[in-house]
């Protein structure tokens, strides 16, 4: 048996509770050893990891891949390349591409082409209604073979409170999961940022939190009538932590993720009326930031991107009539410990929330120990550098870290133990 030895690498695994320096010995795609070498078998490639820490990988529970159908904005290879540089090593594809992922062809045709482009593992996720029209039910079941994770509507609505009920009982007869959004469409309408003192004064129409609490009362209320295994998708406020909390003490199977983005920002940095910062869900108060942080802190909250690459053309409009999101992928590891360096999450925190949970969420095993499939990360914590438009392999430079001094910087990612950048 022929091994990659990783040498002197500080291992942080949350999941095994491990935080050491030791060698790792890896063969056929997994971990044999840690900390010993193998009784048999030659080395075949030794990395001197001295200063490096050995990261299980990410696992991104929602991102914006434009391909299908928007290459404007980027590639299957140039997103799972950035998504790799960001450090993950699998990516919940979201399914608003065009086509829309609602059928086994498109499914396919996502997964064929993340394989071609050899980058980070894409997941998909399934659209629950056909066209994510919100109206006619997706076949989920052919969706979920033909192998997508879950099942999610994005951003999009529901026609009405009997055709989200119809879905939960669906997808729960089969326990197939369902990714939620929440967002009640007629009180969000026109609104482009948080409302609050902020927008007021900068004369923009706000989306209030109810918005999102309105919509995930009614999730909450029929995912418990059902017992669908729900997940809430990009949880914004802090009186949705509330909610989903007090539904998790009634034993329903409920979890949840909120953008980096809202841990990052508040609807402060929409002041001066930048449009990298008109996002959806909008940035909050620095209150229900706190509460996210609160949450994530505890074990309760998943971080996910929202990555959502833009051409410059689409944030060179007006705020408000700019198109929404903000590029992630990119430097994703860096931006997320600035969190650990102010003080806000212990490492343990972020690294569980970014790779134990999402993994846990996805029925996936995401760890460095002995026999665990080698998905992992390794980081440089000192490096420091500052981000220009030559560093971003996405194609989207809609990039919060553009022209910033960050510190820390992924090295090398594999994969099923194959070195994929």
């Amino acid at each position: 048996m022929r091994y990659l030895h990783i040498q002197n690498a500080r291992i942080i695994d949350p999941a095994s509770q491990t935080d050491t320096i030791a060698d790792v010995f890896v063969a056929n795609g997994a971990i044999r050893t840690i900390g010993r070498r193998p009784d048999a078998g030659e080395i075949e490639e030794t990395i001197d990891a001295t200063g490096l820490w050995l990261l299980p990988g990410l696992i991104d529970l929602g991102g914006h891949l434009p391909e299908p159908g928007f290459t404007q904005k980027g590639t299957m290879a140039s997103e799972t390349k950035a998504a790799c540089a960001g450090g993950f090593t699998h990516i919940c594809s979201l399914p608003d591409t065009k086509p829309v992922a609602d059928t086994s062809a498109v499914i396919k045709l996502i997964e064929e082409k993340a394989a071609k482009a050899g980058y980070a593992r894409v997941l998909p996720l399934g659209a629950m209604t056909q066209g994510l029209a919100g109206e006619q039910l997706a076949n989920m079941v052919t969706l979920f073979e033909a192998g997508a994770v879950a099942l999610s509507n994005v951003r999009q609505p529901i026609r009405d409170s009997y055709v989200l009920r119809r879905l939960m009982e669906y997808a729960a007869t089969y326990d197939i999961p369902l990714f939620f959004t929440a967002n009640d469409v007629a009180l969000a309408a026109g609104g482009c940022m948080h409302e609050g003192e902020v927008a007021t004064r900068m004369g923009l129409a706000g989306i209030p939190e109810t918005a999102e609490t309105i919509a995930l009362a009614q999730i909450l209320l029929l995912a418990e009538q059902t017992g669908v295994r729900a997940h809430i998708s990009q949880v914004s406020c802090g009186r949705s932590i509330r909610m989903i909390t007090d539904a998790r003490q009634r034993g329903m199977r409920i979890s949840a993720d909120t953008p980096l983005a809202n841990l990052l920002y508040t609807d402060a940095q929409v002041t001066g009326y930048n449009s990298l910062y008109n996002v959806q869900p909008p940035l909050r108060s620095e209150a229900d930031r706190q509460a996210l942080i609160a949450a994530v802190a505890a074990g309760d909250l998943a971080i996910s991107s929202n990555h959502r690459p833009h051409e410059i053309a689409a944030k060179k409009a007006p705020f408000s009539d700019a198109e929404s999101g903000m590029s992630q992928y990119d430097c994703f590891l860096p931006m997320a410990m600035t969190l650990v360096s102010a003080g806000e999450l212990s490492l343990d925190a972020l690294i569980n929330a970014v790779s134990v949970l999402p993994a846990q969420i996805l029925g996936m095993a995401q760890s460095v120990q002995e026999n665990s499939a080698f998905n992992a990360v390794l980081f440089d914590p000192e490096t420091e550098r500052t981000i220009t438009a030559r560093d971003l392999n996405s194609r989207g430079h809609n990039h919060p870290a553009l022209g910033r001094s960050l510190k820390g910087q992924v090295q090398r990612v594999f994969i099923d133990g194959q070195q994929i950048c």
